[in-house]
């Protein structure tokens, strides 16, 4: 008996050594994945850059009519919404831009954008420097307005622009043009050549930048 109860001690703490080995390695494990979910975490970085910022004012058009065009493109890790447009700090409501989706765009986000016509209601109609355009597809296949600084088939694509209804999503690397009408008495015919300020947000990202009002 006293030969059998030394055995099943030894054999208890060998059980208890595995068990404690087996613990110390899942626990190790975890930590280290625990570890590097943090580390991508914090690795994730959140930026925007934003160009070609323009604004228009008709400086013979009794109603003032005003528009503003900027490119912004998502330049960090994360999924962002452009939320928010500030002209003199005033914000642009949703239903008054007007983008052309990232499929035409990243062609198109060094152009200098370009104001064309208004319907003489104040809303831009379509222009282009040739008078041709390309075909718009996918979600843009019946544009508001289409814009085209070269031509069909020349040199850029026709950039197609639909309404926007709340936030413009994009996708790390994805970018977004957006044409915005600016509410009256935002701007006035007296504010051509006059610089102010304009800001595109995406939450807490982004800043005003100094723009030069230029007649169309």
């Amino acid at each position: 008996m006293p030969g059998q109860l030394k055995k099943r001690k030894a054999i208890a703490t060998v059980l208890t050594t595995m068990i404690i080995l087996i613990a110390s390695v899942v626990l190790g494990s975890g930590v280290v994945m625990y570890g590097t979910s943090l580390f991508q975490t914090g690795a994730q970085s959140q930026s925007i850059s934003t160009q070609g910022v323009k604004l228009w004012v008709n400086a013979t058009d009794s109603k003032g009519t005003s528009w503003g065009a900027a490119s912004v493109r998502n330049t960090g890790d994360k999924l962002e919404g452009i939320d928010k447009i500030n002209v003199r700090s005033l914000a642009v409501p949703y239903s008054n831009w007007y983008y052309a989706n990232t499929t035409n765009s990243l062609a198109n986000i060094q152009d200098q954008f370009i104001y064309g016509s208004n319907d003489g209601a104040g809303i831009l109609k379509n222009y282009s420097t040739s008078g041709t355009y390309d075909t718009c597809t996918g979600n843009t296949a019946s544009p508001a307005f289409r814009i085209d600084v070269d031509g069909a088939g020349v040199g850029h694509p026709t950039m197609c622009f639909i309404s926007a209804n709340g936030p413009i999503s994009l996708k790390p690397g994805e970018s977004v043009i957006i044409y915005f009408h600016l509410p009256t008495g935002v701007l006035d015919t007296i504010d051509s050549g006059q610089s102010t300020s304009v800001a595109l947000y995406a939450g807490k990202l982004g800043a005003p930048v100094t723009v030069t009002i230029a007649n169309p």
